[in-house]
């Protein structure tokens, strides 16, 4: 099969590889969609944690945002899975741990993250092996572009909640990226008034187009009570941002992570009595976040601004936009012999 490889940092091929093999426990999925995420390009530059960290290690397979048919199954699988479309989880607990046990297997120490930790190789290839107990069946309603955006949707919806809106309260959301918008898409499911603060005009045009009437530049934000605020920027200075902007006794959310270290002054966060959460992960959010796309209670994918082929991937992580693409946030890789570059 053919799958794109980071072989260094800036460095990739797409190499032609061994057809996986389900294994005791696992599937192979045929691979219709991936998308590209802003992990796959700290990868790609070299400045991912996890490198450093021995989490991680070149030469590796990204790919953890997918969506595919279940082609074969090893030992002890049901074979029901057969044939179905499926995503999957991205974090794979060991199992035993503490953690595991109590259902936050995203959070456990000796996790795989496939496409990302452990040497769990991911979806950008014609075929990916993973445990089946990782995979989330998908509805018909639910095609490959949506497929491919549960992993990200769950992230979102679980910092849309972590924000508690009532029906009418104004929550500011900080970075209108894909993860931005789709927590702004969740937000206004639950009736929120929902603003948005972006630094590039592109992203506040984008944004405005998606029907979100309060959208603002850095520093233009008005002086208005806010009840919530959600940080899914990747700026380090944004987080005491967002303090200085929620309203007494609200909530803070941060979701987005910076390249250095971010601070806020934990007396404010005292003298205002905030409530303050960090997401880490869309796991406990998955099954949620299909039901949400199943029934067009949220649809994200004018998020997606064109479909590449495996040979484009590498343009893509080093910052060049397709030919015809939109302004939307989000690039999809079939990885499919028969894909042709273009606009989704």
């Amino acid at each position: 099969m053919r799958a794109f490889v980071l072989t260094s940092p800036g460095a990739w091929e797409v190499q032609e590889l061994p057809a996986p093999v389900a294994g005791p426990g696992e599937v192979v999925v045929d691979v219709e969609r991936v998308g590209v995420c802003g992990t796959d390009v700290e990868f790609f530059t070299g400045a991912m944690a996890y490198l450093h960290q021995g989490h991680s290690a070149y030469p590796m397979r990204p790919g953890h945002e997918w969506a595919g048919r279940v082609a074969a199954a090893g030992e002890g699988v049901d074979t029901r899975w057969l044939g179905r479309r499926v995503m999957g989880d991205t974090m794979l607990g060991c199992g035993s741990c503490r953690r595991c046990v109590l259902g936050r297997q995203h959070l456990c120490e000796k996790r795989r993250e496939v496409g990302i930790r452990g040497g769990q190789s991911g979806a950008l290839a014609e075929q990916l092996a993973v445990p089946a107990s990782s995979l989330h069946a998908l509805p018909d309603s639910v095609d490959p572009v949506l497929g491919a955006l549960v992993e990200p949707g769950g992230n979102a919806l679980r910092a849309a909640r972590a924000a508690a809106p009532r029906p009418g309260d104004r929550v500011l959301v900080l970075g209108p990226g894909t993860i931005g918008l789709l927590v702004a898409m969740f937000l206004r499911a639950a009736d929120a008034e929902v603003h948005l603060m972006g630094a590039t005009e592109d992203s506040l045009v984008f944004a405005r187009g998606l029907g979100f009437e309060h959208v603002w530049p850095e520093g233009s934000v008005p002086d208005l009570p806010f009840d919530a605020v959600i940080d899914a920027s990747n700026a380090a200075h944004l987080p005491g941002s967002a303090l200085e902007l929620v309203e007494p006794g609200g909530r803070l959310v941060y979701i987005g992570l910076a390249g250095e270290p971010s601070r806020i002054d934990t007396r404010t966060l005292a003298l205002k009595d905030v409530t303050a959460v960090g997401i880490l992960s869309g796991s406990p959010g998955l099954d949620a976040t299909i039901h949400a796309y199943a029934t067009g209670t949220v649809d994200p994918r004018p998020l997606v601004a064109a479909t590449v082929g495996l040979t484009e991937v590498g343009p893509v992580l080093a910052g060049e936009r397709p030919p015809g693409a939109g302004l939307g946030p989000k690039i999809h890789v079939d990885p499919r012999p028969s894909m042709a570059t273009g606009p989704l």
